[in-house]
Order: structure tokens, then C-alpha cells, then sequence
């Protein structure tokens, strides 16, 4: 029986363990928090921490193979592991260019991939010089996650709302919509591309509000996102389950906004409106077992759940019971014990062929449904 470890004891940990029961595989977890969302469902939970050299050699030195569920993890120690003999999905190199904003921004323009233009600041002074760049986005190299670390700059008066350490100024594209694409590669190379879809943000967190998928977009816009979602695979030179997310501006062109190298929110549809999901899609790269069939069974579309404002401390879930009287809508929670606003505490997927069910069930969802304390 396989050894599999997962660096992250978070929601997509947890997702990632549920489909593991449909396989002979003995699983393991590092995180801090041994009451996380994943801690209870693997056979064997080590408490420590992710960046930490020696906690992630020790959790990994006698598996046959370890994966990652968020960037923030020890990449000297995920080399260390792969030279042991571990594989490592994906490669330790292709994460240590993804977890990085400024390298990631780099690979990019060398591998000729459209995406955003971007200047490097390496703290504020060198930040309050580019007034003329503006309107921008500001991205810290390391560290940001969920829309934190990230900062719109639309004019000179809010810039010193920047960052002082290393980051990218990346010019403002005016977005018509924007996309994501899941791209599982296995050790062969073979390549499996999930359908596109279509994201909608809530402004405010700057957070995932709802999807729909596939895609409302034209196919010539659909293939040319999609050549280069599988172009910034193949330069990754990596196995593993990657996520592009892309911009389409308001002519037409299409520009690769971010990668994510794991599972990703923007895939958890899969579950129920896939043959495959993009969960079962890594435990077969992992297993080394056939890469499965991403088509939809049907269109879908997904909405957060996040904690409500003004509510901190143990979530209770208001309106659920409603919500679970609908019908073809699927509920899942993540299993944290506490809330907070905007937290992420589970998602709602919704299956219908009709893109305006889909619509109407989603904006019903939130106003329904609220995580309070």
C-alpha cells in the first residue's frame, strides 16, 4: 500500500482525503492545528509546521510520495525529500516559482506567456516613484493568499496603501471576465484539461464569490485560454494538478493572470458535475493510475460560503436547513469550529443545464444562507 502525504490540513486537504477512501492508500497530514479541517480524516495526522525544514523532511522521509494543499510550504525541504527518493507533486521546482509572486510574474515573460505587464518594487520609497504606472495592482512576493496581499492602486492617493517589502506592480487590465483552468499533468506528461470557468468576485474581500461552469465564452477565446493554461504546464516542467487563472480584457485578448499548483477552489464543482474531479484527478497522478475524464456531466455552479459580518466566534449556520431542501444543490462544510467575517467555511455546488437556475440558485444561496456565532 502507498504512502501519500499532504502538507495542509485545510478544507482542500480534507476534500482532497474524501476522495482518497475510493483507493488502497495509507494517507498522512502535517498541520499546526490538530483540530483543522483535515486532521480526522487521515489514517495518520503529524502535528507541525509546513515551513518548517526539519517537521516537513521527518513527516516525509518514508512516504512514496507527498503533495501540497496551499505554496507556503518548505521547498528546501520538499528538495531534500525528492533527491531521498520521495515524489513530490508537484516538483519542488515549479513551486518554489509559483509560491513567489516576482518569480512567478518572471516565468512568465521568459516563457513568452501573455500576462499583465509588472515592474518589481522592493519596498515603499521605490513604490512612490511610479505614480505614472497607475492604475495598478500591488501583489506581495510571498505570503498573500485568499485575495490577502493584494492591493488595487487605482490612483496616486492610494498609494501608500502598497506594500514595504518585495512585491509586483502589475498594471490594471479592465477585465471583462475571468477564468480558470485546471491542467492535471502525470509523471508521463500526458495532459488532461478540465473545462474552463467563469469566476465572479466579491469586490470588497477580493474572494471567489461564485463560478459557473463551463464558461460562457466563445470558443476561439476558450481555445486560446486554453493553449495557454497547457503552455504554462508544460514550462513548469512538473506532474501534478496546476490551476490558471486568466483575465480576458475588453478586447479580446487573453492574459495568464496566476497559477496555483494544487487542488483550488475554483475546481471544487468537480465533485458532483464531472466525471472525474480535479481530487480523484491527483490521486491517480499520485498513484500513477490512468488520468480520468474531465468532461462535465452537467453545467454547475458554486458559491462560497463565508463567515457573515460582525460574527466571531463558534459558527452556527443559519438558513441551512432550507437550503438543503433544494433541489440538485450539494452542501459542503468545511468542518471549522470558529467563524469569523469572510472566512471560508464551506460551498455550495448547484447542477442545472439552465445558466439562469444557476444564477438565480446562487444569489438565493447567499442571501439564505449565513455562518453567524
Amino acid at each position: 500500500m502507498q504512502k501519500i502525504g499532504i502538507l495542509g490540513g485545510g478544507q482542500l486537504g480534507r476534500m482532497l482525503l474524501q476522495a482518497s477512501a475510493n483507493y488502497v492508500v495509507e494517507t498522512y497530514v502535517l498541520e499546526n492545528d490538530s483540530d483543522a479541517p483535515a486532521a480526522h480524516l487521515c489514517h495518520h495526522f503529524t502535528k507541525g509546521d509546513i515551513r518548517n525544514y526539519d517537521d516537513v523532511f521527518n513527516f516525509g522521509k518514508d512516504l512514496d510520495a507527498i503533495t501540497i494543499e496551499i505554496e507556503s510550504v518548505n521547498v528546501e525541504a520538499l528538495e531534500a525529500l525528492e533527491k531521498h527518493g520521495v515524489r513530490v507533486y508537484p516538483k519542488p521546482s515549479a513551486i518554489r516559482i509559483i509560491k513567489n509572486k516576482i518569480k512567478q510574474k518572471e516565468f512568465y515573460k521568459e516563457s513568452e506567456i501573455p500576462s499583465p505587464t509588472f515592474i518589481i518594487t522592493q519596498n515603499k520609497e521605490e513604490l512612490l516613484k511610479l505614480e505614472d504606472f497607475l492604475p495598478a495592482v500591488h501583489k506581495l512576493g510571498e505570503g498573500g493568499y485568499d485575495g490577502k496581499g493584494v492591493e488595487v492602486i487605482r490612483s496616486k492617493e492610494k498609494i501608500d496603501k502598497g506594500f514595504d517589502t518585495p512585491a509586483v506592480l502589475e498594471k490594471m487590465v479592465e477585465i471583462e471576465k475571468e477564468i480558470a483552468i485546471i491542467v492535471a499533468k502525470n509523471d508521463a506528461g500526458e495532459l488532461a484539461i478540465f473545462p474552463a470557468v467563469e469566476m465572479l468576485f466579491d469586490q470588497r474581500l477580493n474572494l471567489l464569490d461564485f463560478q459557473i461552469s463551463p464558461a460562457r465564452i466563445e470558443k476561439n477565446i476558450l481555445w486560446k485560454a486554453e493553449a495557454m493554461a497547457q503552455k504554462v504546464v508544460e514550462c513548469l516542467h512538473s506532474p501534478g494538478l496546476f490551476a490558471v487563472e486568466l483575465f480576458i480584457d475588453r478586447d479580446k485578448n487573453v492574459w495568464v493572470n496566476e497559477t496555483a499548483p494544487r487542488v483550488h477552489n475554483s475546481g471544487h464543482h468537480t465533485i458532483e458535475a464531472n466525471y472525474c474531479s480535479q481530487y480523484d484527478m491527483l490521486w491517480r497522478i499520485m498513484l500513477q493510475y490512468p488520468l480520468g475524464n474531465t468532461a462535465p456531466i452537467i453545467h454547475s455552479s458554486i458559491v462560497n460560503i463565508l463567515g457573515a459580518e460582525g460574527f466571531s466566534g463558534e459558527a452556527k449556520y443559519d438558513g441551512l436547513g432550507e437550503v438543503l431542501k433544494m433541489d440538485n444543490v450539494f452542501v459542503h462544510l468545511y468542518g471549522k469550529a470558529l467563524t469569523k467575517p469572510g472566512r471560508k467555511m464551506g460551498h455550495v455546488t448547484i447542477l442545472s443545464n439552465e445558466p439562469q437556475e444557476l444564477i438565480y440558485k446562487a444569489n438565493k444561496i447567499k442571501n439564505i444562507l449565513k455562518v453567524v456565532s
